[in-house]
């Protein structure tokens, strides 16, 4: 009788299994057939990194910046193509092509203002992007080389927004232009040489206009291929999370759960696109870059985009030249140094409350930065700039590998 008993369930339960077994497998037949057409060699792709993509289950809305920063560099492919095709890199018609496509263009002001606000809205998503990063540790192994390949994108966006702010030639660009390349002099025995070729004569002349157009038009394409790259970094090796852990078993589609998030950063962010387009188109700029470039008349101030102020900060507050030069430098080799300083076995911040308060001081500390590279080279703001500047890199070379080592001592002496 009990073995009658005990024997029945177990039939019943396999019963339901096969039921079970079928009816899932009935489901994924009906799936695939569906979306069948995803297996299409392109559309494949799409679907693997776009749709069927397994993320992390508990990814917050810091993460959706990442791809935020992607639709910002098609905003700005998409807008600078139809710019090009009224400018004109000439100095003596640069200035009225721009005015041109501000006054006679259909559509044109729309294009200009969205070109340039959208370069200061994607500087300002892939800033919350690296300190997302830096403060859930996704640049610890196995991801060093999306870290590394995320900041040479950087490097080439500021390259490109560099190039771009001289194209208009008002009276920024033109004085923005010759300090900056001018800094290039520094480089021993060919400096002077190289700063002759980048102008293309002994001034800012024709020559370096049209060289600046043709490199602003070809980096934002290189950018395109490097975030390529950066993308399949990152899905081999798979996406971090806000715990730090290994999130293998606890991973759902692409689309729609993420999908669903990032598409209210978009909404934001189209928001305050719109806003800054249509209400307050200049908010961001300098009122002299609507000077035309004179040579003959020095600015009263010579002041950078607000999203270059932090390293303008660091070179001016380095009396030296030479040094300041370096210093900029070495503000990209200790962003690439990151994966290799680390020495904590905890990725996420949120479990470090040592490295939490260094990361909120690193933040302040930028933020001071941009706000003392916006005010008059004096003091007490050239004093700020150099204790904002020491402690940048200190967090760096110091509290990052230093903090990791004592935290995980703190650890291992409690267990």
């Amino acid at each position: 009788m009990t073995k009658h008993l005990n024997y029945r369930p177990s039939i019943a339960m396999k019963a339901s299994d096969i039921n079970l077994s079928k009816s899932i497998t009935i489901d994924r037949s009906a799936t695939t057939k569906n979306l069948s057409f995803l297996k299409q060699p392109v559309l494949s792709v799409v679907n693997e990194h776009l749709i069927a993509y397994p993320t992390p289950s508990n990814l917050n809305y810091f993460w959706g910046f990442g791809s935020l920063a992607g639709i910002c560099l098609i905003i700005q492919i998409a807008t600078g193509v139809f710019l090009a095709m009224h400018y004109c890199p000439e100095v003596n018609l640069a200035f009225n092509s721009v005015e041109h496509i501000m006054r006679e263009v259909s559509g044109g002001y729309i294009l200009r203002y969205a070109h340039a606000n959208g370069a200061s809205l994607f500087f300002l998503v892939v800033m919350v992007h690296i300190l997302r990063g830096l403060y859930y540790g996704s640049y610890y192994a196995p991801r060093e080389a999306v870290w590394i390949i995320g900041v040479l994108i950087l490097f080439l966006m500021v390259a490109t927004a560099f190039i771009g702010y001289a194209l208009p030639f008002g009276q920024q660009s033109l004085w923005g232009i010759s300090v900056i390349t001018s800094l290039f002099s520094v480089v021993p025995f060919v400096g002077n040489d190289l700063v002759q070729w980048l102008w293309g004569g002994f001034s800012v002349n024709n020559a370096t206009l049209n060289r600046f157009f043709s490199l602003h038009y070809l980096l934002p394409f290189l950018i395109a291929g490097a975030s390529i790259v950066h993308i399949a970094a990152l899905h081999h090796k798979g996406s971090n999370n806000p715990l730090g852990i290994n999130s293998a078993a606890d991973k759902i589609a692409f689309y729609p759960y993420s999908v669903a998030k990032d598409l209210v950063g978009f909404v934001i962010f189209m928001i305050v696109l719109s806003v800054l387009i249509f209400f307050a188109p200049n908010l961001l700029s300098h009122p002299d870059n609507y000077i035309p470039a004179n040579s003959l008349v020095t600015p009263l101030s010579i002041m950078p985009e607000w999203y270059f102020l932090i390293v303008y900060c660091i070179l001016r507050s380095i009396p030296n030249k030479t040094g300041g030069v370096l210093a900029i430098a070495l503000v990209f080799v200790a962003l690439l140094s990151v994966p290799f300083l680390a020495g904590s076995p905890i990725r996420s911040s949120s479990f470090r409350p040592l490295h939490r308060k260094a990361f909120y001081a690193f933040v302040s500390c930028c933020l001071i930065l941009s706000w003392a590279g916006s005010k008059p080279v004096e003091q007490p703001y050239i004093f700020i700039g150099q204790c904002a500047t020491a402690f940048f890199f200190i967090y760096f070379f110091i509290l990052v590998p230093l903090l990791g080592r004592l935290e995980y001592l703190l650890l291992t002496r409690k267990v």
